[in-house]
């Protein structure tokens, strides 16, 4: 029991030595987000061997245009997780008590809009897109399920979030299994047995996101030694919304650049017909759980610059980046091997089709070395937004996708003529991110852009 409780308490990044605590916080973020894929792999597997490679396509065309509407809730969350680490690491309880609350009252209006706004634009942007006719009326349907219930996965990003801020990467982990079960069954139950196809994959994930949140803000509600959580917390306080938006805003307006630059090569991926669109969903799918360890490392990194930052530890920041980057550099190798090794045996199981598989394997032969190159970018970004720097990540996000991805994507298709060059285009954007980020980290902008002031030593007379 004692263990347990131990697991559950918050990791203070701001003691101990850098390495171990990023590797504790980052084990238990890794293994949660392998169970929030399975929200999407279960889908997909279930749809493509019990409905077949049409309905996989048609899930698979709506991914960058859910990812587009998504993005300004999850920049929300994101800005609102830096203001957590930072003032958790600067013990300033008030502050993060209304830094909490704010984020529950803005996620609610923000998703409640999406809600009733949504699904107004959701056919008419999928036939903007070239989504093919036969599979539209699915993708359309499967959207607008997945919008209904938004709220429920806005506030698990949320309270998710918050709870890794404060040092809790185990909660997630822990309710992210049960809700991966949750889905699982939910599948069988309504894609397997009730026959409901692209609607019941949509509906499973909406109720287990759903559930999910539920658990967080119950952990959230007994964190009570480190916030407080009460209704004068939950009005938005000018000074806390502002300084939310001025962090979210901005991420969210650099990830919704790079869906733009996935629904610009959408079209692309739609003129090879349904049958590349299934390999792209296969692609897309065992990519989410190849970049994991990627993006773990970078959340980690986030978190540990956040209460670092909030602390005014700058150096012990620096110290973590060398030693964060060589944990994801060795972690991106070994997955590749596994994955240059296995990848055949993985596509197998969403799909028999040989055409498909064969494209599936060139296409993750392709993008190996994009994997390992991106994994320092990773940590990189990640170190820079813990930090409170959120316009240098903007300002490379419009460089990637204007200068790099999107045009790359349409040079590649026009001189090679074949689906594969897609892949070439995100290898040469994945190679671009980690250039900008190298360089923004070594300029240092974000030494100078924490949320908390410190008193500065004064000379002595």
């Amino acid at each position: 029991m004692l263990r347990f409780k131990q697991l559950l308490s918050s990791i203070d990044m701001t003691q101990g030595p850098p390495w171990k605590t990023l590797l504790l916080f980052t084990l238990p973020l890794l293994v949660g987000n392998v169970f929030q894929q399975l929200y999407s792999t279960v889908d997909a597997i279930m749809l493509g061997n019990f409905v077949g490679d049409y309905a996989l396509a048609a899930v698979g065309t709506t991914i960058p245009l859910f990812f587009l509407i998504m993005l300004l809730m999850t920049g929300v969350a994101m800005g609102a997780g830096v203001m957590v680490s930072q003032y958790f690491g600067a013990k300033q309880r008030e502050e993060l008590s209304y830094t909490c609350g704010t984020c529950i009252t803005l996620t609610a209006m923000l998703g409640l809009a999406l809600m009733i706004i949504g699904p107004i634009f959701t056919r008419p942007m999928l036939i903007f897109l070239g989504t093919p006719p036969e599979i539209l009326n699915d993708a359309t349907l499967y959207m607008n399920i997945l919008l209904w219930g938004v709220l429920g996965m806005g506030y698990f990003n949320i309270f998710s979030g918050a709870l890794r801020g404060m040092g809790d990467a185990f909660s997630p982990l822990l309710y992210l299994a049960l809700a991966s079960l949750l889905n699982i069954a939910l599948n069988f139950l309504f894609i397997g047995l009730l026959g409901w196809g692209v609607a019941g994959a949509a509906v499973g994930t909406v109720i287990s996101q759903a559930f999910t949140s539920v658990l967080c803000l119950r952990r959230l509600m007994q964190m009570r030694d480190v916030f407080d959580m009460g209704l004068r917390y939950l009005r938005p306080q000018k000074k806390y919304l502002v300084q939310m938006l001025k962090l979210g805003v901005p991420t969210g307006v650099s990830q919704a650049i790079f869906a733009i630059a996935m629904m610009a090569v959408q079209p692309l991926a739609n003129s090879f017909g349904p049958t590349f669109l299934a390999t792209y969903v296969i692609v897309m799918r065992v990519d989410s759980f190849v970049m994991m360890p990627n993006f773990s490392f970078s959340n980690s990194m986030s978190v540990y610059a956040g209460q670092n930052m909030g602390a005014g530890k700058l150096e012990r920041i620096a110290q973590g980046f060398k030693q964060c980057s060589l944990m994801a550099l060795s972690t991106a190798v070994v997955i590749v091997a596994l994955l240059l090794t296995f990848g055949g045996q993985i596509a197998g199981w969403f799909t028999q089709t040989e055409e498909v598989l064969a494209m599936t394997a060139q296409f993750l032969a392709i993008l190996a070395a994009g994997y390992v190159i991106f994994s320092v970018g990773a940590v990189g970004w990640g170190a820079i937004r813990g930090a409170g720097d959120a316009i240098t990540p903007l300002w490379a996000s419009i460089i990637i996708t204007a200068g790099v991805r999107v045009p790359s994507a349409y040079l590649f298709v026009h001189w090679l003529g074949t689906p594969v060059a897609l892949a070439y285009s995100l290898l040469a954007g994945w190679t671009a991110n980690t250039i900008l980020a190298l360089i923004a980290y070594r300029l240092g902008k974000w030494r100078k852009t924490g949320i908390v002031r410190h008193e500065q030593p004064q000379p002595p007379e």
